[in-house]
């Protein structure tokens, strides 16, 4: 079963680097997937990653999430990389599946950081190897390494190569290439799918925010520094003069990357822009594939219509 919805842009305004914090943001989400089967399904499983996730920036005051037809089994896990996921199979006859997901979070702006005073690439890169534990280096270091969707190649080494230039500050090298694949690649939701080859896309130079944040996780990955995919929702806001349209909202993905005791830095290449506080975090992994909002096995059925509703809403206090 494919994935109920693919990440895609949003505008959003950029965080001012080197000011301070503006105060949190409230929001009440709600993503609504359905599907519709051409005939009737007996039994199908699904495995999600719909609920927001805790994280220094992000409180999570409450989180629900609500299937139909009501499964015969339920079970919710936290994954290996500190997500939640649930499990659900449906073991009666049934044309219609649906998934609501609702949450309030509060978010915080990413702490102002002065990226030239961040410690060099190549210092964060060497200072890997004195990390271990899997409280430090387990959670760090296994962001170095391929993945399924994301694997080492000369083509992303050498357009890493321009960012990450000798003794670079790791965070100056990280903004200039988020701002370069936003300025050479164009989004273009015909061009890819999610099964697009990234060296594909690095050919076409074109995409969405999924490609555009594997992009940058593979080249901060081939210069030997840990870079993890993250996906969640991005607050839109509407044209000037129109009201925000409810249900009009979308999924996004961007990238984190690890610089040293900077800590992890949050980039958004489609946007040019590092993450703030209208950046809600769902899950977080080595690629989209550890990540998929939803996936899934049908016995029966013949093919499927699919419709899917993002709201994201700002809320007052």
């Amino acid at each position: 079963m494919p994935s109920p919805d693919r990440p895609d842009p949003a505008p959003a305004a950029a965080a001012a680097q080197g000011s301070a914090p503006a105060a949190p943001m409230r929001y009440r989400v709600r993503h609504e997937t359905a599907y519709d089967y051409g005939e009737d399904v007996p039994v199908s499983h699904h495995l999600l990653h719909l609920t927001a996730r805790p994280h220094p920036r992000q409180r999570v005051r409450r989180a629900l999430l609500t299937v139909e037809p009501a499964p015969a089994v339920r079970s919710d896990r936290v994954d290996y990389f500190g997500n939640t996921v649930t499990y659900v199979a449906v073991q009666e006859p049934h044309r219609t599946f649906s998934v609501i997901a609702e949450s309030e979070v509060e978010v915080h702006d990413q702490p102002p950081l002065d990226t030239a005073a961040t410690q060099s690439w190549e210092h964060v890169r060497d200072s890997l190897r004195g990390l271990s534990g899997p409280d430090d280096g387990a959670e760090i270091t296994q962001y170095c390494f391929d993945s399924a969707l994301v694997k080492a190649s000369p083509e992303l080494m050498d357009y890493a190569r321009v960012s990450f230039t000798a003794g670079r500050p790791v965070a100056s090298a990280v903004v200039d290439l988020m701002q370069r694949v936003n300025r050479d690649f164009a989004f273009d939701p015909a061009a890819t799918t999610v099964a697009t080859p990234m060296a594909e896309v690095m050919r076409k130079r074109r995409g969405v925010c999924q490609d555009f944040a594997h992009i940058i996780v593979g080249c901060v990955r081939t210069m030997g520094l840990p870079a993890r995919y993250v996906s969640g929702y991005l607050r839109t806001l509407p044209p000037p003069g129109q009201p925000r349209l409810v249900g009009a909202d979308v999924s996004h993905a961007w990238a984190s990357v690890w610089c040293g005791p900077a800590g992890w830095l949050d980039v958004c290449p489609t946007n040019a822009c590092v993450a703030n506080r209208d950046f809600i975090t769902v899950a977080w992994g080595r690629d989209y594939d550890d990540v998929s909002p939803a996936r899934g096995v049908l016995i029966g059925g013949v093919g499927h219509g699919l419709t899917v509703s993002v709201d994201v809403e700002p809320l007052e206090g």
